[in-house]
């Protein structure tokens, strides 16, 4: 009898150790799932921010300077534009960043339009380099 309560205890330890290391840490840690709503509120949110990104270099780019610059590189807006449209959500942030403080020091009177000129050309460069390297 010694002997079977021993086999029975010991085919119960097996299952046991067997359940804890055959299913995944990590599959724990998800057991916490994310409603539908609170998914599409965050998708909802990354989408207007990054179409107000868009906007701000739009309304950079828009700029009688900018134009002027882009104009002297011989650049197609448009083609800003489209290359605009494949950055990331980081990139496409950081370069909205830089944008409204060059637009902001422009309409300050911090920068005059030479510096101007150096900021577009920086960022141009910037962005055809990430969308090259991508492609």
């Amino acid at each position: 009898m010694s002997s079977l309560l021993q086999q029975s205890l010991r085919v119960v330890t097996a299952c046991i150790l067997v359940t804890i290391f055959a299913v995944p840490q990590d599959l724990v840690a998800q057991a916490h799932l994310v409603s539908p709503a609170d998914l599409e509120r965050q998708l909802l949110a990354q989408s207007q921010t990054r179409q107000t990104n868009f906007q701000v270099i739009q309304r950079f780019l828009s700029l009688p300077a900018a134009e002027r610059a882009l104009g002297s590189l011989h650049v197609n807006r448009a083609k800003v534009t489209s290359a605009l449209s494949s950055l990331s959500d980081e990139e496409l942030a950081r370069l909205a960043a830089r944008a409204q403080k060059a637009q902001a020091d422009f309409a300050a009177g911090d920068i005059n339009d030479h510096d101007l000129l150096i900021i577009l050309v920086a960022s141009l460069a910037l962005i055809l380099i990430i969308v090259a390297v991508r492609h």
